[in-house]
């Protein structure tokens, strides 16, 4: 593969101000009381949708150890076929697919965005909602400069 220019460090005071806001959106999903584990399902799926190398291989490990099952790792792409997911990361799995997919949706359909605030609270709603935001951020930072894998 052809060896890309590092862009998180291209500008060290952006990197780091993103840095800060993906960091201050997990403390408000955890104050809203989201877990570690669903927030990691969001990252993971956008990530998968964004064929992110870098972050799917970050964010699974992080799954792994906040105590996820490979399972529900191995069929994250098809969650709506099974019952291993919550109606909370059912909700927050469909946020993440659909404004991931923005340029095609256009929108958070009324149904989505209803059955969103049906089993999430408004604090839950917005956490993910900027999770979404971040995790399609850093995809986009890091798949135009395919970074190495780390060594596990």
């Amino acid at each position: 593969m052809t060896q890309r220019i590092d862009i998180s460090n291209a500008i060290p005071a952006a990197f780091k101000a993103f840095y800060a806001a993906s960091t201050e959106v997990v403390k408000a999903g955890k104050a809203a009381g989201l877990d570690d584990k669903l927030m990691e399902l969001v990252k993971i799926r956008a990530s998968q949708m964004n064929a992110c190398a870098f972050c799917l291989d970050m964010h699974t490990a992080d799954s792994l150890e906040h105590g996820e099952d490979p399972r529900r790792l191995n069929l994250l792409a098809a969650w709506r076929e099974t019952d291993l997911y919550s109606e909370q990361e059912r909700a927050a799995l469909e946020l993440a697919e659909t404004i991931t997919r923005l340029s095609e949706t256009r929108d958070v359909p009324d149904e989505v965005y209803e059955y969103a605030t049906k089993v999430l609270t408004e604090a839950q709603y917005q956490a993910v909602v900027w999770l979404v935001v971040i995790i399609n951020g850093y995809n986009r930072l890091a798949v135009p400069a395919r970074p190495a894998l780390p060594t596990r």
